[in-house]
């Protein structure tokens, strides 16, 4: 015993590191391995395999591993493992007591069989054919069922022909090693539980941080897709001043976690809007409240004509009576060409409605003239043809929002800003809010809502800016546009960076490896997609 207590220690060292390791592991493929290969190593064993339980009740097989045949699949090898998994009942509903990892999984205890061919109690006939085709001889088998930390069996750590380091001959596995194996057992279930924990924890997480955007999308139909199109946008833009070898961008890195924290802020980014009056966020028209209410301006002309009419006929029959029927001409002809400025107004109204165009003084004092006509109440008095906030809505000179409005879409940012300081953000994702609520800043800080400046944003925020506007051009769902060809968004896009809005860097990045076609191809209509000379660019700096 006493000659065997160095060899026992340093397995029990190794037992320890590989315990460290499990726990530092975060990619589960690799988890695995760790798992498997120091298994076989504590252990002396020829090879070896993991099984986890499945949600259906059967062992699949997640790695196998095996010294003298060079076997190597499953985990991170890329190959994949061609055997079914085993079902731990049958078709009848019985107990599958026949395989040594499903006995052992439901009964709950190790299996260590020193001779495979003597053992009467398990059916090796698939062990068998394999021996036969391969010349392998499998003997010695360990079979440890492993329980997280609620004892529940998450899977099967079997190992296969342990060895004699000085003989080199297959030997049963020791009750020594069952026992170290055991142990790794243990340490690998509660690893392998953290890491199915952690990684239930981010897909819940990434799954209802997409569900809140796809739920801000539905909550609009003329704002559909826009929080799922800019995270796109922005990964792609992100990562291309990742890969930048030369230029202002070339020393420009990210890390795994920090191109995670960017996807994560690209979906939150309009997570304000929940919280943003869906008659102001659907507001198609200058006139849109419950309903558009040009509806009511075409009643009232039509009203206002037949008032209109009704004088007239009344001029004429005052006319008709004092016998001067040679005046009734001159009533009729006025009435007319009032009907011909009316039907004028009323189509100059309803172009003025939908804010496509931008609104001159000229149009917006037209506006105010239609505004001053009388028209009669129900009680015979006169009013005025359109109201206060007709004429406020209808003199918006660009887009369907007036000045009240546009605060109410602007704060959404605020209320983002609110929501995501607000979250208990773990190390990795501390700069979730700074990233997401960068994207209506400005380069030279007339933006909102904080006022920064390009030397006081991170470079994922400017991407983000960058995304969210050329997003908004492009985009075919808007009520108060037409979607922009390739050549019009980078058109303006180039103005904006002329005028100090976006980064000029990134913003010949976008242009130069060609982002703005990589996202069209993706997510534009054909018709969208025109040839683009980029020496036309605005702005542009190859």
């Amino acid at each position: 015993m006493a000659e065997r207590l160095p060899y026992l220690l340093k397995q029990l060292e190794r037992l320890n590191s590989i315990g460290v390791a499990l726990s530092a592991e975060r990619d589960n493929k690799r988890l695995l391995e760790m798992i498997l290969l120091g298994a076989t190593e504590i252990t002396n064993a020829d090879g070896g395999t993991i099984y986890t339980v499945t949600d259906d009740r059967q062992l699949k097989f997640e790695i196998m591993s095996n010294k003298t045949l060079n076997i190597a699949l499953g985990g991170s090898t890329g190959k994949q493992i061609p055997f079914s998994p085993l079902s731990l009942y049958l078709n009848n509903g019985q107990q599958n007591l026949t395989t040594v990892a499903t006995y052992a999984v439901l009964n709950d205890r190790t299996v260590n069989i020193e001779n495979a061919y003597e053992a009467k109690n398990f059916d090796f006939t698939g062990l068998r054919n394999f021996d036969e085709e391969t010349g392998y001889h499998s003997k010695s088998f360990l079979t440890i069922p492993m329980k997280n930390h609620e004892s529940e069996i998450i899977g099967v750590l079997q190992l296969i022909n342990a060895i004699d380091n000085e003989t080199k001959q297959i030997i049963p596995f020791s009750v020594a090693n069952q026992s170290l194996a055991e142990s790794l057992a243990s340490q690998a279930a509660v690893a392998m539980t953290n890491q199915n924990l952690i990684e239930g924890l981010k897909a819940l997480f990434e799954a209802f941080i997409e569900l809140m955007a796809e739920a801000i999308d539905q909550k609009s139909p003329y704002t559909g897709g826009h929080c799922r199109r800019v995270p796109e946008l922005t990964m792609m833009l992100g990562q291309a001043a990742i890969d930048a070898k030369t230029g202002p961008l070339k020393d420009f890195t990210l890390s795994e976690k920090e191109v995670y924290e960017l996807k994560i802020a690209g979906w939150l980014h309009d997570c304000g809007k929940v919280a943003t009056p869906d008659h102001v966020m659907d507001k198609a028209t200058k006139l849109s409240a419950m309903f558009d209410r040009i509806q009511l301006i075409d009643q009232r002309f039509e009203l206002l004509k037949a008032q209109a009419e009704s004088a007239m006929l009344k001029r004429q029959l005052a006319l008709f009576k004092l016998g001067h029927t040679e005046d009734l001409a001159a009533p009729e002809s006025a009435h007319l060409a009032f009907i011909r400025q009316c039907n004028e107004d009323r189509e100059f109204l309803r172009k003025a409605n939908y804010g496509v165009e931008f609104m001159t003084p000229q149009d917006q004092q037209r506006v105010r003239d239609i505004a001053a006509m009388p028209i009669l109440d129900a009680d015979g008095a006169q009013m005025p043809f359109l109201t206060d906030n007709e004429v406020l809505n209808l003199n918006i000179e660009r887009g369907t929002l007036n000045a009240e409005e546009r605060m109410i879409i602007n704060n959404h940012i605020n209320v983002t800003i609110s929501m995501l300081e607000s979250l208990p953000y773990p190390k990795s994702l501390r700069r979730v809010p700074e990233y997401a609520c960068g994207h209506h800043e400005r380069m030279d800080g007339r933006g909102y809502p904080r006022g920064l400046t390009r030397e006081q944003m991170s470079v994922p925020a400017r991407v983000m800016g960058i995304a969210d506007i050329f997003e908004a051009l492009t985009s075919n769902d808007r009520p108060y546009k037409k979607a922009k060809t390739l050549t019009e968004s980078l058109h303006i896009l180039g103005k904006l960076k002329l005028d100090h809005h976006i980064d000029p860097d990134l913003f010949d990045l976008f242009i130069r490896e060609k982002i703005y076609l990589k996202y069209a191809l993706c997510f534009l209509e054909a018709e969208q997609i025109d040839v683009v000379d980029e020496t036309k660019i605005p702005g542009y700096q190859p």
